[in-house]
């Protein structure tokens, strides 16, 4: 009974700082993609934007979406992969316009995806 009773207090206690750790991990990978992208936008705004800083932060992303599987669903993943790749292309062909609404999307998606997985009263019910 007292052995019972301590692995169930364990395997919470345990639960609970996967949750915590993940909580942490995954809001801090997507706060690097939301610093750069902010960046980004900025110089999209200003003019000052161009291929490679489009590319520099794919490079980004492309390091934290390879540690992002485990915690975030695929589609979501793809999304953002589709985002960033469509802003470049439009900085490519001198489109700054078209580029700076898909730099938005990412800069929003980077800021909601977090909280949509995160442990929360409202993503449990």
């Amino acid at each position: 009974m007292v052995r019972s009773i301590i692995y169930t207090a364990t395997a919470i206690v345990l639960c609970v700082a996967f949750f915590i750790f993940t909580e942490i991990y995954v809001g801090e990978q997507f706060g690097c993609l939301t610093e750069a992208a902010a960046e980004l936008r900025r110089k999209t705004e200003e003019g000052e934007a161009s291929e490679n800083d489009a590319l520099a932060v794919q490079a980004l992303w492309d390091d934290k979406k390879s540690k992002l599987h485990i915690f975030i669903p695929h589609n979501d993943i793809a999304q953002i992969d589709y985002c960033l790749s469509e802003a470049r292309g439009h900085l490519a062909a001198g489109n700054a316009e078209l580029a700076l609404a898909k730099i938005e999307t990412v800069v929003r998606l980077s800021r909601s995806l977090p909280f949509s997985y995160s442990v929360r009263l409202e993503n449990v019910f």
